[in-house]
């Protein structure tokens, strides 16, 4: 079980206005995820895709500086329309637990990072609040596209 609240976790939730199936779509199609994935002004090049549970997932994403930011990550657990867990095996540490529920305007999106080492959480907490959002805003900005 994912840990949800705590020291080292950071969390944000939205409800935004699609189902909870178009939003894990947007997850488990490479080329849409690579286009919302991180901050504004971030691009990714996607190095291994594996969308199953056990699955790797390699990229490196380009900031808007263009310094290079290679990740390492593993699909946890997949549940088609409720639920994606990334482990973050790259430094800084984390789990990252994704949870899609039903509601009148679309879908509640819960986004909770929970880090190996709540020091690291505190100390990255005034980039990665901010960061989640944005990644949020980009999550937003592919569904409208899609429409």
């Amino acid at each position: 079980m994912e840990q949800t609240t705590g020291p080292g976790v950071l969390q944000t939730q939205r409800v935004l206005p699609f189902s909870p199936e178009t939003i894990y779509a947007a997850f488990a199609d490479p080329v849409r995820l690579a286009r919302w994935w991180g901050p504004a002004g971030f691009s990714n090049r996607f190095e291994v895709f594996e969308f199953h549970e056990g699955g790797s997932w390699q990229f490196v994403m380009q900031g808007p500086d263009g310094k290079h930011y290679p990740n390492r990550s593993l699909f946890r657990t997949l549940e088609p329309g409720r639920k994606v867990v990334v482990q973050h095996l790259s430094a800084p540490h984390f789990t990252l637990t994704v949870e899609l529920q039903p509601d009148v305007a679309g879908a509640l999106l819960r986004w909770v990072q929970a880090f190996d080492d709540p020091k690291v959480a505190a100390a990255v907490e005034h980039i990665v609040v901010p960061s989640n959002e944005q990644n949020l805003d980009r999550l937003h900005a592919e569904l409208e596209r899609r429409g």
